[in-house]
């Protein structure tokens, strides 16, 4: 299924814990030069010496920069754009559930803001790197909650919404209409983009919301839950798969390409959405 990624640079966001860092550690098992990206540098640093001694390579590097205020992404950006020879694998897996009414330092809401605007914002400001490395590969950790979304473009900040997971089910929808917009984009520049579902997994995701409701959703679903290392089995089929050389503007789970909802398809949503989020970030359309 997979293969070597030796020479290969892959930039992990949010690999500090659960699924980023199994997908980490896999690709620097795989050969890898892996960058491990989190909230706090010093925790960054320390996951990164960890991964390099436990997987023994020596290309494990970190990065790091707070989703929930945008000047941290672009400082993040321009700092691998001028210290990056190329960057081969983007994979946007930081993902966060935030608490009702929690806002980003920017004053949007904090689920929107990290799950979405952040990586809008990254992938963009990374695509001269990844064109120059091409071929190349751009993955979005998505999910299955985007069936139960549509988005309201009159209250994307999800003032109106009075529970978390409508925003956070909305959050992974707006990843799949960046995915289609990027497809469009990017067709003919050796540059892929794809999305997946990694399954319901046992990891920091809830960590933005009280304890009460942590111990309510992973009381009951704990079961159900698989590992971070199965959970991560999607990313890294993606980044590394030969066969998926040119594949593009695909949505997949337990690494088969599935078809989203009828909502993640709609040219005339992604289109908007992108122009919104331009606009939202300081990013020229």
């Amino acid at each position: 299924m997979f293969t070597s990624m030796n020479g290969r640079i892959c930039l992990v966001t949010g690999s500090t814990h659960g699924i980023g860092l199994a997908t980490a550690r896999a690709l620097a098992e795989m050969g890898a030069t892996v960058l491990v990206h989190g909230r706090d540098g010093v925790r960054a640093r320390a996951v990164a010496r960890t991964l390099g001694r436990d997987t023994g390579s020596l290309n494990v590097r970190s990065v790091h920069a707070d989703f929930a205020e945008l000047a941290q992404v672009r400082r993040l950006a321009q700092e691998l754009e001028s210290g990056l020879p190329r960057l081969d694998v983007l994979i946007n897996n930081a993902g966060v559930m935030g608490a009702p009414g929690a806002r980003s330092a920017d004053g949007y809401n904090l689920t929107f803001a990290v799950n979405h605007l952040a990586p809008f914002l990254l992938t963009n400001l990374l695509l001269g790197r990844l064109r120059q490395s091409a071929p190349a590969r751009i993955i979005v950790v998505a999910s299955e909650a985007h069936r139960r979304a549509a988005l309201d473009f009159g209250d994307l900040m999800n003032a109106r919404v009075p529970g978390f997971l409508t925003a956070y089910e909305r959050s992974k929808l707006a990843n799949l209409l960046l995915v289609r917009s990027l497809a469009r984009r990017l067709a003919g520049s050796g540059v892929s983009v794809n999305a997946l579902h990694p399954g319901l997994v046992a990891s920091q995701l809830f960590r933005g919301l009280p304890l009460l409701l942590r111990l309510l959703l992973l009381g009951p679903g704990r079961l159900a839950m698989i590992s971070t290392e199965r959970g991560a089995r999607g990313s890294v089929y993606l980044a590394s798969a030969p066969g998926l050389a040119g594949e593009s503007g695909g949505y997949y789970r337990r690494c088969r390409r599935v078809a989203p909802s009828a909502e993640a398809e709609s040219d005339a949503d992604a289109e908007r959405l992108w122009l919104e989020s331009a606009r939202l970030t300081g990013l020229a359309a």
